[in-house]
């Protein structure tokens, strides 16, 4: 039987993916990702039958159609996932562990399954998806040092700054090859120490966010903040990235971050406060291209002329 990987091309799918693996390692899967916002991966595969598809941090929602097709051809589908999914199709073929509590991710969903068996893999994981929190209770629980604490989340953060962009010719590493690249390594702290792959992540990281550094608020509401990027290569690679860092400065207001796309729509990304992680999905879901998840959501194609519709609602949303 044929085994297809589908993942979300940043650090949580990695990171996922890389959990499973290990535990059951398939060397010739074939590899379904893209940057962080391809999330109708599963379109791709409407013609595949009779095959072993694992799914993994992709809403079902979104991909509701092509997994019913799927279904019918009588695949065989692992789901695992943390974005609101709506209503999961009833099959025997379908084996779905989704879970859109804001405390979890993907990763932490996969080691709740195997048991915590490669856990230092789903801390990586959650810390790539601003879970510091989480993953740093997680982290303690197994004693691990301050020093190795923050090389697990500088790696999430690699991870994760490197799934961002309009396409993937925006990216650095293509998430397939930097998937392949992370299979090297079953233990992280080797994969800090040797990858010379992440080395230049760390590097081009550094030179995109001191790009960032002179961004100042387009709008300052009560309740929140938003950014509006420049249109540049460097934006749309540390978009995600710097809307974390931005909650985590003010961790009591929502933040939004918007740059121009080509076609002259606007590509939003709203963060929930960190002291709720809600609301979110549900602000971002009133607009046609909108989706995600309570703590971190978008809008992948806003019309230019919604911008102020969407800044009214974002300043009175309630994220709770």
């Amino acid at each position: 039987m044929n085994c297809i990987d589908v993942f979300n091309g940043d650090a949580d799918g990695i990171c996922a993916l890389q959990q499973l693996r290990l535990h059951q390692p398939q060397p010739e899967a074939r590899l379904i990702t893209g940057v962080k916002r391809d999330i109708a991966l599963l379109d791709r595969l409407k013609d595949t039958a009779a095959s072993r598809i694992t799914v993994l941090d992709i809403s079902l929602d979104r991909n509701r159609d092509a997994l019913e097709q799927l279904l019918l051809n009588r695949n065989l589908v692992f789901y695992a996932d943390h974005h609101y999914s709506g209503d999961i199709p009833d099959s025997s073929f379908l084996k779905a562990h989704i879970d859109p509590s804001p405390h979890l991710c993907t990763s932490l969903i996969i080691d709740r399954l195997l048991a915590g068996k490669f856990r230092t893999w789903a801390i990586t994981g959650a810390f790539g998806d601003n879970l510091d929190e989480v993953a740093g209770e997680y982290a303690r629980a197994i004693n691990l040092q301050t020093a190795e604490i923050q090389k697990l989340r500088e790696i999430g953060l690699l991870l994760n700054y490197n799934g961002y962009g309009f396409s993937i010719e925006d990216l650095l590493v293509h998430p397939s090859d930097l998937f392949r690249e992370v299979q090297h390594y079953p233990d992280p702290f080797s994969f800090y120490q040797d990858s010379a792959i992440l080395r230049n992540l760390r590097v081009e990281y550094e030179r995109d966010m001191a790009n960032a550094a002179g961004l100042r608020p387009f709008r300052i509401y009560a309740t929140g903040r938003v950014f509006w990027l420049p249109e540049a290569t460097w934006s749309r690679r540390v978009v995600g990235v710097f809307a974390n860092q931005m909650v985590r400065e003010q961790p009591d207001r929502a933040h939004a971050t918007v740059i121009v796309n080509p076609d002259g729509s606007l590509w939003v990304s709203v963060r929930a406060p960190l002291t709720t992680r809600k609301g979110a999905d549900t602000l971002c879901r009133q607009f046609v291209t909108g989706g995600g998840r309570a703590a971190a959501a978008g809008i992948n194609k806003l019309p230019a002329h919604e911008a102020e519709t969407f800044f009214s609602m974002f300043s009175h949303h309630l994220f709770c």
